[in-house]
């Protein structure tokens, strides 16, 4: 067992020093993790522009962030719904012109266990057109203020990626043939986590050491996201499992990328999250991850394909 880089109790907000001046710009802050990171930036000083798909939720959001922690903080809200690139590219768009730079992108929006194989505008399986292609365009959109600031790309993943097929189905991406929620959801989790560490890769390739790119998930955490998006049976085992010890706190859960964020002596080529049972709870700090997610034929080929299939070429 590897010892925690952050003792004990492995790393907490109280590590987190002031982030006055910092702009973080996170996707998916209406409930759960991504509300919770928001708040506790907001706490510490920083500016969080949120990207959420439903603009009265985040105006409710950053009314209830007021309440909490005072009128001044600084918090705005960009509609962008990760599911259509036209919506990613129109919100890239407004928050280049809104921001002059951007301390960390935290990608934290998703979706999960769709019941049914379902297409995005786009023409991709939704969970994959969501989480992955969608992450991919509005990471490559950013990147030129991310760089500017010497700043960071998180992604926020899930130990989903270990518990499918464990590869990209390149045949049918879509699950043409034998859709299943789970398989569908694994492999979009494994494409952003494989792109993360692709990036590092190509970064260290072009001499960019300026930016840097970290994977982490929140364990389990109890959190809006199977109710979101999951199937009837899918629901009802979810709610029975929030009961359960082997759950955590959305705040707890939004550690790991509050995390990768902002902490200075983090390996790049490690996966963050609870370091306990299964890694669903516990002490945040670095775990195993499995060789697959760092399949290098896989992941330049899935690199090659995104770029192709999104129409972004990543200027490194």
């Amino acid at each position: 067992m590897k010892t925690n880089q952050f003792g004990k109790k492995g790393w907490t907000p109280e590590l987190m020093k002031s982030q006055k001046g910092k702009t973080y710009v996170i996707t998916g802050t209406t409930s759960g993790t991504g509300f919770e990171a928001a708040k506790i930036f907001l706490s510490k000083g920083a500016k969080v522009v949120m990207l959420n798909r439903n603009p009265k939720k985040s105006t409710d959001v950053i009314a209830t962030l007021k309440q909490e922690l005072g009128n001044d903080i600084d918090a705005m809200a960009i509609k962008m719904d990760l599911a259509e690139q036209a919506s990613v590219k129109k919100a890239a768009e407004e928050v280049v012109k809104t921001v002059a730079k951007i301390d960390a992108l935290i990608c934290n929006a998703a979706i999960a266990q769709v019941p049914k194989q379902t297409l995005t505008v786009n023409g991709w399986e939704s969970q994959m057109g969501t989480n992955y292609f969608g992450n991919f365009k509005l990471q490559a959109l950013l990147f030129p203020l991310i760089e500017k600031s010497k700043g960071r790309i998180v992604t926020v993943g899930s130990m989903g990626y270990d518990m499918g097929i464990k590869t990209i189905n390149f045949d049918d991406m879509n699950w043409d043939k034998g859709y299943n929620a789970n398989t569908a959801y694994s492999q979009s989790k494994l494409a952003q986590i494989m792109s993360i560490y692709e990036l590092q890769h190509r970064l260290e390739q072009a001499g960019n050491t300026a930016v840097k790119a970290y994977a982490c998930h929140p364990g389990a955490s109890r959190t809006n996201l199977i109710n979101t998006s999951g199937g009837f049976m899918v629901k009802i085992i979810y709610k029975l499992m929030m009961l359960s010890p082997l759950v955590q706190s959305a705040e707890k859960g939004a550690y790991p990328q509050l995390m990768c964020a902002t902490e200075s002596n983090l390996d790049q080529s490690g996966f963050y999250g609870p370091t306990g049972r299964s890694n669903w709870v516990g002490p945040v700090g670095a775990h195993k991850i499995e060789p697959h997610a760092k399949d290098k034929a896989v992941s330049e080929r899935l690199w090659d394909l995104s770029e192709k299939e999104t129409g972004i070429t990543w200027n490194l």
